[in-house]
């Protein structure tokens, strides 16, 4: 039996970007929550979190994780080419748990025949998680916006087969906002599907143009074909699921299904989304 005085909401992720950014900000709301890791050592130390060891693969040992829980913040796994089976593990193990709500973190343009090709997983995530009769909301965060100069090169150049399309990327602030807004009064959210985007949808040149300004770098977007694209990643040493990711994140920019510009941020918020050069430049969200 659970002790009435156990948090009703559990996290995931928080040793990650996101998840720990989620549980700061329930924990400064005064929230007690939850926090579901895989290595309980790299937890962050919050005022009345609970730290449970209980990776998304083990099945019974997150159904315990989750026991007496109303309503779970689920971050995506790290990528890997099982990374659909251990969602679908995770996701067994919080239906047979009883939870009331699930909040997933998915991906913009989530869809079986995206281009991204991560963005099936995501598909596939949300279909299984409707399949079990869960209560859900799906949070489909754009790319990120903090991520932008890390796709810079160590020769100033951004590359990659996007041709002119446009990414309405989103600050890891905003996603963290709006998904603790949500787990604290997740009913009028029930079955909504929230994309999460930046205020603009920027080519990769304005990307470049903006890295350049802010960062004081001098910085420049060159387009690549397909087949130079994985040329020019071929010598990572990863595996080809993972190369055709990276590339798929180009050429779904350039078929425009990253484009997108919502309101949910806004909406949810009561704030604009914040902008690139204010995420780059460290300036935080908008007042």
């Amino acid at each position: 039996m659970t002790d009435s005085a156990d948090p009703t909401i559990a996290v995931t992720g928080s040793t990650g970007r996101l998840g720990s950014l989620v549980a700061r900000l329930l924990a400064d709301a005064g929230v007690h929550q939850r926090l579901l890791v895989r290595d309980p050592s790299r937890a962050p130390r919050l005022p009345d979190a609970t730290v449970v060891a209980a990776p998304y693969a083990d099945r019974p040992v997150v159904r315990e994780a989750l026991a007496g829980v109303g309503t779970v913040l689920m971050v995506s796994a790290s990528e890997s080419a099982d990374r659909v089976e251990v969602h679908r593990s995770f996701l067994d193990a919080a239906a047979d748990a009883g939870v009331g709500h699930l909040v997933y973190v998915s991906f913009l343009g989530a869809a079986p025949d995206a281009t991204f090709t991560l963005a099936r997983d995501h598909w596939a995530t949300e279909q299984h998680a409707r399949s079990l009769g869960l209560t859900t909301t799906f949070l489909r965060d754009g790319l990120y916006a903090d991520d932008m100069p890390a796709l810079v090169g160590e020769d100033g150049v951004l590359r990659g087969p996007a041709g002119e399309g446009r990414a309405s990327v989103v600050a890891l602030a905003d996603i963290a906002a709006v998904a603790a807004a949500v787990l604290q009064d997740p009913a009028p959210h029930a079955g909504a599907a929230y994309d999460l985007t930046g205020p603009a949808a920027l080519t990769l040149d304005e990307v470049a143009g903006t890295v350049t300004a802010v960062t004081g770098r001098p910085v420049r977007y060159q387009r690549e074909t397909v087949e130079e694209a994985y040329a020019s990643r071929a010598g990572y040493g990863v595996p080809r699921w993972l190369v055709d990711a990276w590339v798929s994140t180009y050429t779904a920019i350039a078929a425009g299904e990253m484009a997108a510009v919502s309101t949910a941020v806004p909406d949810l918020l009561g704030r604009p989304a914040t902008p690139l050069a204010e995420v780059l430049g460290a300036g935080g969200p908008a007042a």
